[in-house]
């Protein structure tokens, strides 16, 4: 198996990923933190994946997507971090005023997971950042110590993930995923 990433820069690949069975669902799209939190709480069923679509034609697109072939399998967002709320989230501290990108959600389809698309999806996140100027990029995953993570909340991925990845734990923070701290982890870019 072959696994390609690559922008997203398809509507229906990043729906694929993130988008609901229904339309009028209100799931999140990933737009939790990639939006301001007004405008998350607001937007509702079909308006949230208009947004999406939206976000898919800007430059940078909002992250990047795996393929096995011509096959959608996984999904991982990243962006600037003054484009996101973590600019602002008083949880997740800054480490230093370096133009950084967030790094803050990675998903595998079911049937496709364990097959190392995670790392894949990781490792060309960091490369769509490199490619546009990154200095650094940091992600905030669970540090659950090998156990399990729920899969409604193992988006975030865990600190071993990004650590295989090269990121190092740059700081803790005070938010806390499904019972297990999440720390702030970077690679640095330059």
């Amino acid at each position: 198996m072959a696994i390609e990433v690559r922008p997203a820069s398809s509507f229906g690949d990043v729906a694929t990923m993130v988008g609901p069975r229904r339309p009028d669902a209100n799931v999140c799209w990933c737009l939790s933190y990639r939006i301001p939190s007004r405008e998350n709480l607001e937007l509702r069923g079909p308006a949230r994946g208009e947004r999406v679509r939206q976000l898919v034609r800007e430059d940078p697109p909002p992250g990047v997507l795996a393929f096995d072939g011509d096959e959608v399998v996984g999904w991982a967002a990243v962006h600037p971090r003054a484009d996101t709320s973590f600019a602002r989230n008083r949880r997740i501290p800054h480490v230093d005023d370096l133009d950084v990108w967030s790094l803050w959600c990675v998903r595998v389809r079911p049937g496709h997971r364990g097959q190392g698309i995670g790392h894949a999806l990781v490792g060309g996140a960091v490369e769509f950042a490199r490619d546009r100027g990154a200095p650094v990029v940091e992600a905030y995953p669970v540090d659950n110590d090998g156990a399990k993570v729920d899969l409604t909340m193992a988006y975030v991925g865990t600190r071993a993930l990004f650590e295989r990845a090269g990121f190092v734990k740059a700081a803790d923070t005070q938010s806390v995923l499904n019972g297990f701290p999440r720390v702030l982890v970077r690679r640095d870019l330059r």
